[in-house]
């Protein structure tokens, strides 16, 4: 079983806690937050990260905004909370599931406008944890759905962290992994460093190998020739935002693995649950892409490695065109050859 990367500690009066995985892989520390500031904080730095866990953060950090809220007055209450709901999620813009996730919190508030603050309160801490559950079933059955994918002797190439660190329980990429191993399946999965944080190294190796999975580090710029060298035989990432043609936003790099994957021919796989579909918009052009610190580049992990006062432009994450990808799993099933009527077909709803 995966470590728990985020969970709720105590009733309606209590904090969350979740590993500080800026500080991984050398240091397991587990912080606790108790108020909307210091969720809002761990969401922003990176403590907690992952679309899947940043909408469980968000949900339960709507909790902690509730506890802070000191009336009985039920309109007062709710109009605070809208104010909490807003300040969350300016936390990180790209990433849809915290948005779907304060968003459902705040329906429930709403929902039940006609009980006292108090069962309010304690109906969004169920509301919280439910999605928390709900999100561990969804990562199993992206494992299952996606596992076939993954046959005896090939290599696979991930890009970034999806795995248990990044949602409630078993990850989206690296769920296909998880499930492929425990069907006794012999593979090897190749992970990029992914610049400048380092989530592939910090992470998904130290995440593989702790589940005794073959993984091999690369830097991202080695991708292209170990390709070429015939290691690699499909690549399979994580998504932030998928908009409903299956343009998906990941990590930034993950567009330029796609274009190097279709160079080779090589299936290029994207795992995530349907709440990271953000079917309003249109296409990967109306995706916002969160941009971050210069210092993440220039001075990397506390040492600088660029010139003083050096421009730098440091996005956190691209738009890979559905044309690229060959299938997006999800827990509701596969959909072959993304387009707005594929993705509409597994989803169930109007694209």
């Amino acid at each position: 079983m995966p470590l728990a990367t985020i969970e709720w500690v105590g009733g309606v009066d209590g904090c969350i806690r979740l590993i500080d995985q800026t500080l991984l892989p050398t240091e397991l520390k587990y912080v606790n937050c108790d108020d909307t500031k210091s969720i809002w904080h761990a969401i922003k730095t990176l403590m907690v990260r992952g679309a899947p866990a940043i909408g469980i953060a968000g949900a339960m950090g709507v909790v902690l905004g509730a506890k802070a809220i000191g009336t009985d007055e039920v309109d007062v209450f709710l109009r605070e909370l809208n104010k909490v709901v807003g300040y969350l999620g300016s936390s990180r813009p790209t990433a849809v599931n915290l948005f779907w996730g304060i968003s459902r919190m705040e329906h429930t508030a709403h929902a039940n406008k006609g009980k006292t603050v108090k069962q309010i309160k304690e109906l969004l801490l169920q509301e919280a944890i439910k999605i928390q559950n709900e999100d561990k079933i969804i990562c199993r059955k992206i494992g299952e759905n996606g596992a076939g994918f993954i046959t005896d002797g090939v290599g696979a190439l991930t890009h970034c962290n999806a795995g248990g660190l990044a949602t409630a329980d078993y990850g989206t990429a690296l769920a296909v992994f998880f499930k492929a191993k425990e069907q006794g399946k012999q593979f090897k999965v190749y992970a990029d460093e992914t610049r400048p944080l380092l989530q592939g190294s910090r992470l998904t190796a130290w995440e593989l190998m702790q589940a005794e999975i073959d993984v091999t580090l690369i830097c991202d710029n080695m991708a292209a020739h170990v390709m070429k060298l015939g290691k690699i035989q499909c690549v399979v990432v994580g998504a932030d935002r998928i908009a409903a043609n299956g343009d998906t936003a990941n990590k930034i790099g993950t567009y330029g693995v796609s274009i190097l994957a279709k160079e080779h021919g090589i299936p290029f796989y994207v795992a995530a649950p349907v709440s990271t579909f953000d079917l309003s918009i249109k296409s990967g052009s109306e995706i916002p892409i969160e941009e971050r610190s210069p210092e993440e580049v220039t001075n990397g992990f506390g040492k600088r490695t660029a010139p003083e006062g050096v421009k730098v432009f440091n996005p956190a994450f691209d738009v890979t065109p559905a044309k690229n990808i060959t299938a997006i799993i999800t827990e509701k099933g596969v959909i072959h050859k993304p387009s707005p009527e594929s993705v509409q077909a597994v989803l169930g709803r109007r694209v």
